[in-house]
């Protein structure tokens, strides 16, 4: 039987371009084996800021799953994540049964070919941390691959304490204070996402997303000189940009809440 191809693709011209590129993704490392318990953790977290969560894919870290502590569980896992709203995308640091679980599941198999970036702050910068699971965000990336030029640089994170960023924060970049406020001298993009357990300052257009008070601080503030934002939280009460008043925007403000609502002013 012939095959007839579409002109563009017999004469040689480009149909798609495969390339290797980092991508940051939250990592939840299961730690034991008790759903339930996982359940109860990570829904108290989602609570907080559930649209941080929701369509967000997510790895699952098995490395430091006991040898002893039974069954993962996968299927109820992936049924828990999704039910949050997140995509489970793959697996890593799993043995070949629990491998062979993940693949019946369709999830992808993280090998050696994938390595952990900048583990040590990751560590210290879990967004969840419990005897059943730890959810942190990592940066994944091929190791064959560099950082070519153009590429938006890696995530910043810091451990405790306040953090200063004094370049662009780009699309599809998170950059997160854990435990101190989050200072952005420069703009911050459409698709990027800033995350502080404190207050977000932001000296120029806040394009993106600004999810201020995650470890429920309600007396949080989100500052910005020019708000453009797809989304902005307090302690997980959140607005989005449909609903941010027209006579907000471009303009500077201030960002709380005032009995659990959340106001914006200008400032």
């Amino acid at each position: 039987m012939a095959v007839n191809f579409p002109n563009n693709v017999a004469d040689g011209s480009k149909g798609f371009e495969l390339k290797a590129a980092s991508f940051t993704l939250p990592i939840i490392r299961l730690l034991d084996s008790d759903i339930e318990a996982v359940a109860a953790r990570l829904g108290a977290k989602v609570e907080k800021a559930p649209d941080f969560f929701r369509n967000t894919p997510v790895v699952i870290d098995l490395s430091d799953f006991p040898s002893g502590a039974g069954p993962v569980g996968l299927p109820l896992l992936v049924g828990l994540l999704r039910g949050y709203g997140m995509i489970p995308f793959g697996v890593r640091g799993g043995n070949q049964e629990q491998n062979a679980a993940a693949e019946a599941l369709e999830l992808a198999i993280l090998r050696d070919s994938y390595v952990r970036a900048g583990k040590s702050a990751a560590n210290a910068n879990s967004l969840e941390s419990d005897a059943g699971t730890e959810l942190e965000a990592e940066q994944l990336q091929p190791r064959s691959s560099g950082v070519s030029k153009g590429e938006p640089p890696p995530t910043r994170r810091v451990s405790t304490g306040s953090m200063v960023v004094a370049r662009p924060v780009r699309s599809g970049q998170r950059v997160y204070a854990s435990g101190g406020d989050l200072s952005i001298i420069a703009a911050v993009s459409s698709g990027a996402e800033l995350m502080a357990d404190g207050n977000i300052h932001v000296y120029g257009p806040l394009r993106g997303r600004a999810l201020a008070g995650m470890n429920g601080n309600l007396d949080a503030r989100i500052f910005c000189q020019d708000l453009q934002a797809e989304l902005v939280s307090i302690a997980g009460h959140y607005r989005v940009s449909e609903n941010i008043p027209a006579e907000m925007r471009g303009f500077p403000v201030q960002i709380f809440l005032d009995q659990k609502i959340l106001r914006i002013e200008k400032l």
